[in-house]
């Protein structure tokens, strides 16, 4: 195994789209719920937490093996907003165009076949990192990181925010970000024999109703 690779699949220049996403955060802004770097630690908190959990628990369960069209079909179970399955699958069929590139794998390729129109991003990512020699935890770092870096990234955007502010945001929340991919990894490891119904069902419902009121803007600047 090569750890440099998960410098490169975390990488927020490696080409999976998810610059064109805010993780909620353009709803967010405009409701008034994230005003400044406080609040968007808050968001980023809550984030990490519920759909940073999942899709911790989706990537390193599929970095360990356990069957991706399962995998897809517990995402979609735990996704009620089809505004936020949509940007998944968007977000999966991108990444997975940039691992095969990268990490060529029958098994990426097995997903594209059975997937055309794009698998959900966390399992994507768990198959791209096992592709990429990387393991469980790893997987689980790179979407637990995901979760609030897109709304970070995204927030120095929307409101100007001072970058160093932003990044303040997210170093203050490693410790919990070790915690949630601890108990993702956990979880990923029960369902090898248990099932998916061992993968965590955590809930957002702010974010679920700002993503159909967000898909239904007629101008934005971020996908998602």
């Amino acid at each position: 195994m090569s750890r440099a690779a998960l410098l490169v699949l975390a990488d927020g220049r490696f080409p999976a789209g998810g610059h064109a996403h805010s993780g909620g955060a353009e709803e967010a802004v405009k409701a008034g719920r994230i005003s400044g770097a406080a609040s968007l630690a808050e968001f980023c908190r809550g984030r990490l937490h519920t759909a940073g959990l999942v899709s911790a628990a989706l990537a390193a369960s599929a970095a360990l093996g356990i069957d991706p069209v399962t995998l897809d079909g517990a995402a979609d179970a735990r996704t009620p907003s089809p505004a936020l399955r949509a940007a998944a699958r968007k977000l999966g069929r991108q990444l997975l165009r940039a691992a095969r590139a990268t990490w060529p794998s029958a098994e990426l390729d097995a997903l594209g076949r059975q997937f055309p129109k794009g698998a959900h991003q966390p399992v994507v990512l768990g198959l791209a990192a096992r592709a990429a020699g990387l393991g469980p935890v790893d997987a689980a770092y790179c979407a637990a990181y995901e979760s609030v870096s897109g709304p970070a990234t995204a927030t120095v955007r929307l409101l100007s925010l001072d970058p160093f502010d932003a990044t303040g945001v997210l170093a203050r929340l490693a410790p919990e970000l070790d915690r949630v991919v601890d108990r993702a990894v956990e979880a990923a490891r029960r369902v090898v024999g248990e099932g998916v119904d061992a993968l965590p069902a955590a809930s957002a419902p702010l974010l679920e109703l700002g993503a159909e009121q967000h898909a239904g803007w007629p101008v934005r600047l971020f996908a998602s």
